[in-house]
């Protein structure tokens, strides 16, 4: 079962988080899989989403947004596009657009930046944002300040949250067919922290104070970063937040699992992909149907076929007041 552990480090201006996408990473790929249009994804192209959709949930649980996060990717790659959404109750879907052939063991930059010319895109939707308000959005490059690639997609984010939040964070993303997981542990400002007890506070002041907690987030960081691939895959969160934070008193919550948890979801639907059909403008829709006698739309997410004919089509640009009574409705 999927499941996301929040935890904060005893005495330190410190949080962290876990994630592991069991079934509903499986779930996505297997739709993936099952459409004849595209099929399964490329292991490297499905390792990159995978970490994407694992950053997206363990970003959205940090926090608390109401309403949807959405992580994109795009560059001048075999990988023209890769989105993961999470939505505030931690429903997740991700997608990979693929022009191309992707090499065995193919990193970040050979999949999105080939000639450094990649994006990373972070989108906050807010559930209640005002007709013509644009969404939140920020942008960075898959660069560093230096200019040099960054050559993995947890590089990209933690650039990303000291750029945008003035965070320091420290992340590890990992995922394969069966699993796809991430750690993730961020400073936090030292004002009006509660989790600083009157001791801490006293022990760190004997020790230098600010100073004292940067050696401490170090500390933290370097053990994070000490967790390998098949660590974060094959061991359970327990397992893995006991071996690296052994010497921490870490205050958890109840971790978020089945209908709390990460789950995937697509908020597709037929109206919402006639909706697509009509903003295609019934001059284009009409030279589909001409030339293949209906229009198949597909959803990139979840894989769902809807087709609609010269009825369907000619009902979706009819105007509602003109439109003849659908038979066996009761007036």
């Amino acid at each position: 079962m999927s499941e996301l552990h929040k935890f904060i480090f005893d005495g330190l201006p410190v949080r962290g988080q876990l994630v592991r996408l069991t079934d509903a990473w499986q779930d996505l790929l297997r739709r993936r899989a099952a459409n004849t249009q595209t099929g399964a994804y490329a292991p490297p192209v499905a390792e990159l989403l995978g970490e994407m959709a694992a950053a997206a949930v363990l970003m959205q649980g940090n926090i608390k947004f109401d309403g949807a996060l959405v992580m994109q990717i795009a560059g001048d790659g075999p990988v023209k596009m890769a989105v993961a959404e999470a939505q505030f109750d931690l429903r997740l879907r991700a997608t990979a657009s693929v022009a191309g052939a992707v090499a065995p063991g193919a990193r970040l930059a050979d999949l999105v930046n080939a000639r450094g010319k990649g994006r990373c895109a972070i989108t906050l939707d807010a559930r209640n944002r005002q007709r013509g308000q644009p969404p939140y959005q920020g942008v960075v490059p898959l660069v560093d300040e230096s200019g040099a690639p960054i050559d993995s997609l947890a590089g990209v984010i933690e650039h990303y949250m000291r750029q945008s939040e003035q965070l320091d964070t420290t992340l590890v993303l990992a995922a394969d067919e069966q699993v796809a997981a991430g750690l993730l542990v961020q400073r936090l400002p030292v004002q009006g922290q509660a989790n600083l007890s009157q001791s801490s506070v006293a022990r760190d002041e004997d020790r230098g104070g600010a100073p004292a907690i940067e050696d401490d987030y170090r500390r933290i960081a370097i053990l994070a970063r000490s967790l390998r691939r098949q660590e974060l895959l094959g061991l359970d969160a327990d397992t893995v937040l006991r071996r690296l934070f052994w010497q921490d008193r870490l205050l958890r919550l109840p971790p978020l699992a089945g209908s709390q948890g990460p789950r995937f979801a697509c908020s597709c639907s037929r109206e919402r992909m006639a909706a697509m059909l009509k903003a295609l403008g019934r001059q284009e829709a009409e030279s589909i149907l001409d030339e293949q006698g209906r229009i198949e739309v597909g959803c990139d997410f979840c894989g769902q076929q809807e087709q609609f004919d010269a009825v369907d089509v000619a009902r979706l640009f009819t105007p509602a007041a003109r439109q003849p009574p659908q038979t066996g409705v009761v007036q």
